[in-house]
């Protein structure tokens, strides 16, 4: 059978692109296949990559996590250690300021002191009987009247110091609260009063024997105006036999507390035993002495004169 050259040809054109595609086709398989095995191989590096990757952000998150944590703790450290030394220094400060406050208040109170000491008359607590001279120009700086009503001769008026009255009005009321009558039967006496009282006893009991009850002008603790003689009734107006007294006995016991004190009591070194003869010293010496069983002309003059300051209290 015999075909015309067009089919021929035509024949041969599709032959030629069947071998063409075949050809192709067996050829491009490989190409794919290795494609696929080239992707597989990617897919798996990829893979790895990606596992490796991930372990490494989980170190760094631990890592983080751990410089974290140290770094709150050391955070938490400083804030603490911030906090105790913010506290030290306002502990420091408040010391200082206490210090400093307290020395402003020691200089005030060293102030107000000298200020107190400046007003406080330097004789009130001399040592006056036969050891101190007080000149005859010297008076208290107040004296006032004691009323009648405690005196026990009412005609005599009889003077003290300004500032003693109220503690001797008080020790006089206290005893008669008590069922103890007092009375004043001598207070401030000048240097005049007193040099012309002492020639008095010279003339009747001769110059020796008043020397030994009576101090000369200018060594009497009555010119200070802070002593008084003390009498109670039952006694027919006499002081001596007071010693034998509930008077004398309640003074023993309760004179320190209005401030006053027993100037010569028996076997003293100035004069004879005197139990009428009180003189005031202040509350503070006065209950010294008192709790220490010891009297006024027992210390050293130094050391009365540190409770100058408070003679008033």
């Amino acid at each position: 059978m015999r075909f015309s050259d067009k089919t021929k040809e035509f024949f041969e054109q599709k032959i030629s692109h069947v071998v063409v595609v075949s050809l192709l086709f067996f050829v491009s398989i490989p190409g794919v296949i290795f494609g696929f095995i080239y992707q597989y191989k990617s897919i798996n590096n990829l893979s790895s990559q990606i596992k490796t990757l991930s372990k490494d952000l989980n170190q760094i998150d631990q890592k983080l996590a751990s410089t974290t944590t140290i770094l709150e703790k050391n955070i938490s450290q400083t804030k603490l250690s911030f906090e105790e030394t913010i506290s030290q220094e306002r502990q420091n400060v408040d010391t200082k300021l206490s210090t400093v406050q307290s020395e402003v208040g020691s200089i005030t109170g060293t102030l107000s002191d000298l200020e107190k000491l400046s007003k406080t008359d330097p004789e009130l607590l001399q040592k006056y009987s036969k050891v101190f001279f007080l000149n005859e120009h010297y008076s208290p700086a107040r004296l006032i009247e004691i009323p009648t009503q405690y005196n026990y001769f009412e005609e005599n008026p009889y003077q003290i110091h300004g500032k003693i009255w109220p503690y001797l009005q008080n020790m006089i009321e206290t005893a008669k609260l008590d069922g103890v009558d007092l009375y004043v039967y001598s207070a401030y006496r000048s240097f005049d009063s007193q040099e012309s009282l002492k020639g008095q006893y010279s003339v009747v009991y001769g110059s020796g024997t008043a020397n030994q009850f009576s101090a000369d002008q200018g060594y009497s603790e009555h010119q200070l105006g802070t002593t008084i003689d003390l009498i109670t009734t039952g006694i027919d107006g006499v002081i001596e036999g007071f010693e034998e007294t509930e008077a004398y006995k309640w003074l023993l016991k309760n004179a320190h507390r209005f401030g006053f004190t027993l100037s010569y009591p028996e076997n003293n070194s100035y004069y004879v035993f005197e139990p009428w003869h009180w003189r005031f010293v202040g509350v503070a010496l006065a209950t010294y002495l008192y709790n220490n069983e010891r009297h006024f002309y027992d210390l050293d003059q130094r050391q009365i004169d540190e409770y100058l300051i408070s003679i008033f209290d």
